[in-house]
């Protein structure tokens, strides 16, 4: 028997060849919706409305402290970026880590994972307790965006909800200091010089952080409702195993020096710099190989409030794909 399912999913190059059918899961007809991130978490995290979901770890993570068991997780992140780049201030304000002590720094939502990185940069990296920032929570672009889960702030944090702007907005008017946020405010996109990153040079900066931490920053999960693997526990694995394989098939593309696969130069290089890098294997699926990002991002959750109680990586994700068979 074929069970169907149904995934919400960004469009990504390493996910291609199973979104279009390319790569099967075996056992499963699946069906792939591909939407903007921001849908995908909102329409699955309030309505539970497909299968398989493409998942903001912070917001997985605070979910699994608070026992909330809906939801179990495989070791598939989609989506890694380094946060050294996700900071933005005007000209003229802070131009160095150290002056956003007692700066007033805009978040589009506590328990965003890129918010959680670049606050445990903030704390880890340059020593400026959270406590030391006024910290305000607004959408980026539009105004009104709310918390999607619950968040318990530390002591002495004080967080000020915006209803009626929007980060980019207060930023321009020198109402905010900086945004730390995952997607860039929209007047940055379209090269308006009132807003820049407080690293323009941000890649050595993330490389170094890389290289001398371990740390690979994970954004995004890949969950399954957990009535799914109830009846159907083989799943877990065998979709796993589907990712490995489209992952596998992207980066081959990728190395290839007889065609450019994706329109920039050189990507076969910076394939294989990134391997030197990271290891082997660029973009690692598994618990294993991601075991001190997943620390390190548990350890961060909880001190920052997401996590109301610290998580180990094992706790995180379906039983089935902790470990792999051998041959």
């Amino acid at each position: 028997m074929t069970v169907r399912l149904t995934m919400a999913m960004s469009g990504y190059e390493h996910v291609r060849d199973l979104a279009t059918g390319d790569v099967g899961v075996q056992g499963v007809e699946l069906t792939t919706l591909t939407l903007p991130v921001e849908e995908i978490f909102y329409r699955f995290l309030h309505h539970r409305e497909w299968h398989v979901s493409e998942l903001s770890l912070a917001k997985y993570v605070a979910l699994r402290a608070e026992g909330d068991a809906s939801l179990q997780a495989i070791p598939v992140f989609p989506s890694r970026v380094c946060r050294h780049s996700s900071i933005f201030v005007r000209p003229g304000g802070p131009s160095a880590p150290k002056e956003l002590a007692g700066a007033r720094i805009g978040i589009p939502e506590w328990a965003q994972t890129a918010a959680v990185y670049t606050r445990a940069l903030l704390t880890h990296e340059w020593g400026i307790p959270l406590a030391d920032v006024q910290w305000f929570q607004a959408g980026v672009n539009q105004p009104g965006r709310r918390e999607k889960v619950d968040v318990d702030l530390p002591e002495g944090v004080t967080l000020t909800r915006v209803t009626d702007r929007s980060l980019d907005e207060m930023l321009h008017a020198g109402d905010l200091d900086a945004v730390f946020s995952a997607h860039s405010p929209a007047s940055f996109e379209r090269g308006d010089t009132g807003i820049v990153r407080l690293f323009e040079d941000y890649e050595p900066v993330e490389r170094e952080y890389v290289e001398r931490t371990g740390i690979f920053p994970i954004m995004h999960v890949v969950a399954l409702r957990a009535d799914v693997l109830a009846s159907e526990p083989w799943i877990a694995g065998n979709l796993l195993t589907a990712f490995e394989e489209a992952k596998r098939r992207s980066l081959a593309r990728l190395a290839e020096m007889t065609a450019s696969r994706v329109p920039l130069p050189w990507v076969p290089a910076r394939v294989a710099d990134m391997q030197r890098l990271i290891g082997p294997d660029p973009w690692p699926y598994g618990v294993d190989a991601n075991r001190v990002t997943l620390e390190a991002f548990a350890r961060f959750a909880h001190e920052q409030g997401v996590a109301r109680r610290l998580l180990t990586p094992d706790e995180l994700f379906a039983p089935q794909v902790l470990g792999r068979y051998r041959v």
